[in-house]
């Protein structure tokens, strides 16, 4: 079991930057794909951002890439979203998410492929 709890969510001006960052407790973190995923209201859950276990390799979507990047500090368990040039339409809940070793490689951009889950945090981008 793995439990995991975003933070670093808010309220942010079009153009600026958030950094979100995600605790993982329980089973063995580096172990883990890690990825990111956001829900806005009235909409699906949308891939944003994936890690693979040791960190060496990573994968975002064109709608985020070259403004979000991912990244892991397996020493303290923590994965985070670093997001910049904000746009309205980044507001969602942002969910951070663990899968297999195997997620990133099969699947990395599918809610299903992934095992656990946080609450979530509200990043709020104002025009």
């Amino acid at each position: 079991q793995v439990q995991l709890v975003e933070s670093g969510g808010g309220l942010v001006q079009a153009g600026g930057s958030l950094r979100l960052s995600c605790a993982a407790s329980g089973r063995t973190f580096s172990g883990y794909t890690m990825g990111w995923f956001r829900q806005a209201p009235g909409k699906e859950r949308e891939f944003v951002a994936a890690i693979s276990w040791g960190g060496d390799s990573t994968y975002l979507p064109d709608s985020v890439k070259g403004r979000f990047t991912i990244s892991r500090d397996n020493a303290k368990n923590t994965v985070y979203l670093q997001m910049s040039s904000l746009k309205p339409e980044d507001t969602a809940v942002y969910y951070c998410a663990a899968g297999s070793s195997l997620t990133y490689y099969r699947g990395r951009n599918s809610a299903s492929r992934y095992d656990y889950w946080g609450q979530g945090t509200q990043v709020t981008v104002s025009s």
